[in-house]
């Protein structure tokens, strides 16, 4: 028997699939016929939707799902009514509506997602019914510029932390960090400034700073699962009993990553953060120094002469969006 049905695409205007809350999302729906075809209807439906799923299958121990939106239409065909007959050829249906404001970006975890498609189904009179669907990405904009202005301002940091016990390598260390300001978007550098004073007897083995990545997700008000990833590091060495260490803006490059915090979404929360790390040669614990930051979409505009920020690290803004991450199949922290 030959195939009535040659192709059934849904085909976005927006080729690059990518929308803003607020914008339009138009396209058609395609089909090619190789022969008079007796339909039905002609279904179509927009789904956006955020899930958090802790394990799986059978062992699956948390679940919880939130819609932003829920849209169906009839392209073709009515309710009760007598088929219509397509004739062989390329037929389109054109669609077109507003997404809402507020929706969050599109996301992809280990734990949970965001993400946004269309479903197309167009019906026969015998009970065959085609099917497709396609993705669409949706970025809900950070702009820095309309964020609180201390996020512009450097951002800083400071401890006093005693390590050892007594005369055996007991004496304090002394650090203090500083960022260039408290907020970036992909494809910027944070310069990074530190200095550490070592008054103990005991040696550090190494100071690090690390970008990180924490991701929470939540089901039914409740913390289901939470991953932490380090996104960028920087290392120093030894620092000897007396000695010091200083760290002159050394750049932390940020990658193609999501918004902070996923406005709009109540499931899952994405945090940033650098920490300064201090690892002292003993069985001591390592200090951790945190300094969170915002991630936006949006940089901080150049400001004239007269409100000058100085020289900014370089630039290098990502081709890739920040949907899916090379990382997400690891295992987490």
């Amino acid at each position: 028997m030959p195939r009535k049905l040659l192709k059934f695409l849904i085909v976005f205007d927006n080729t690059s699939l990518l929308y803003f809350p607020g914008q339009f999302l138009s396209g058609k729906v395609l089909m090619e016929l190789q022969e008079d075809t007796p339909v039905l209807g002609l279904h179509f439906h927009v789904i956006g939707e955020g899930v958090v799923r802790v394990g799986s299958g059978r062992h699956e121990r948390l679940f919880d799902k939130e819609n932003y939106i829920d849209f169906r239409m009839r392209l073709l065909g009515e309710s009760g009514h007598t088929p219509s007959l397509l004739s062989p050829g390329i037929h389109s249906f054109p669609f077109k509506l507003g997404l809402p404001m507020g929706l969050p970006s599109t996301f992809l975890g280990t734990h949970g997602w965001v993400q946004y498609y269309c479903k197309a189904a167009l019906r026969e009179p015998n009970g065959l019914t085609h099917k497709n669907q396609q993705v669409f990405i949706v970025m809900n904009p950070i702009d820095l510029n309309l964020e609180p202005p201390v996020l512009s301002q450097e951002l800083e940091c400071s401890i006093e932390h005693r390590v050892g016990v007594g005369c055996v390598g007991g004496g304090a260390v002394a650090c203090s960090v500083s960022l260039d300001r408290g907020a970036y978007v992909p494809g910027e550098s944070i310069a990074l400034s530190a200095r550490l004073v070592n008054n103990s007897r005991t040696a550090i083995k190494c100071t690090r700073a690390a970008l990180t990545e924490t991701i929470q997700y939540s089901a039914h008000g409740k913390v289901a699962a939470k991953e932490v990833r380090e996104l960028a590091t920087l290392t120093h060495g030894k620092t000897r009993p007396g000695g010091s260490d200083v760290w002159r803006r050394e750049l932390l490059y940020v990658p193609p990553l999501p918004p902070t915090n996923l406005r709009g979404c109540h499931l899952i929360a994405v945090h940033y953060d650098v920490y300064f790390i201090i690892e002292p040669k003993s069985l001591e614990k390592e200090v951790k120094l945190q300094l969170p930051i915002v991630l936006g979409t949006y940089p901080f505009r150049e400001r004239d002469e007269d409100g000058e920020r100085g020289e900014q690290p370089p630039t290098h803004y990502p081709t890739t969006l920040p949907v899916f991450r090379a990382w997400l199949h690891d295992k987490p922290r």
